[in-house]
């Protein structure tokens, strides 16, 4: 009989994930393997994948176990690793919760973004430190077509370039990665955002995510555009004092982005578990190549 691997499938405001518990990172998980993975018709189908390990466990994370036990070696849909999800993180505290290692209340989240904390509400909701946001200097611009705008270098941890834009479908079909210069403002590919106003301290966005092409949502990329609208509308809680907090739309729902003075900034939102599975270790050996 061939050997199986426990999976679940989980996602926040319909960034979607394969998620595997691994505790003492005994798989072996190639680009090919999760690009299989994430694979809408030939596999589960995935903006990624949460490998879900003890940070003491795994050779990135093994200093940060003092701080945190779980780590989350997160993946691309494309193979490719990241450093930081938003929405991820909040579907890997759930599952910790689902999983009987974590209860409501706070937890730390070992990243290659840094350790994150979380907190786990009765309501339902999570929410999740993201960090501080960094603003490279510079100009930068993004096109999509015939159509380029001036866009802000928002740093989460991961790159991101927000645009703000008349209507959200100046933003075409983001199947491919939208241009952007100059080449050197991202040198390791960046996440493209695409920023409307709905109202005051409200914005809708759409999203290009490096390695996984246009999603449902992205929660460094909600962050990154709270930030840029703050900054935009001279609300920079640094300067003001006050924090800022700001509503963004995704596609798949609502994350709600505050900004405190001190710069460390929370995203809120939904992480849901939908479903719990097997899979074949020789199917996923094969489609790894």
């Amino acid at each position: 009989m061939s050997t199986r691997i426990a999976f679940l499938k989980g996602h926040g405001t319909e960034n979607d994930f394969v998620i595997l518990p691994d505790p003492e990172n005994a798989l072996d998980l190639s680009p090919a393997a999760v690009a299989a993975l994430c694979d809408r018709r030939a596999g589960i189908g995935a903006d990624g994948v949460l490998h879900v390990v003890r940070s003491a466990a795994h050779p990135e994370a093994r200093h940060l176990a003092p701080e945190a036990q779980w780590f989350m070696d997160y993946r691309n849909g494309d193979g490719s690793i990241a450093e930081m999800c938003g929405n991820g993180v909040r579907v890997f505290a759930r599952y910790l919760q689902h999983a009987g290692h974590v209860s409501e209340g706070d937890l730390a989240v070992a990243t290659r973004g840094g350790v994150k904390t979380i907190h786990i509400a009765k309501d339902g909701d999570i929410t999740v430190g993201m960090g501080r946001a960094r603003l490279p200097e510079g100009d930068v611009t993004v096109s999509v077509g015939e159509h380029s705008w001036p866009a802000r270098n928002v740093n989460m941890g991961n790159p991101h370039a927000v645009a703000f834009v008349g209507d959200l479908a100046d933003a075409g079909d983001l199947i491919s990665p939208p241009p952007f210069s100059p080449a050197a403002a991202y040198p390791d590919g960046v996440n493209v955002e695409f920023v409307a106003d709905r109202g005051p301290r409200h914005v809708a966005m759409r999203v290009h995510e490096r390695g996984a092409g246009e999603t449902r949502s992205c929660g460094t990329g909600a962050c990154a555009v709270a930030v840029a609208a703050a900054r935009r509308d001279g609300a920079d809680p640094a300067v003001t004092g006050v924090p800022a907090t700001y509503t963004v739309d995704v596609p798949g729902g609502t994350l709600v982005i505050t900004e405190r003075p001190d710069g460390e900034i929370e995203m809120t939102g939904p992480a849901v578990i939908v479903a719990e599975g097997a899979i074949d270790a020789e199917w996923l050996e094969n489609a790894a190549g």
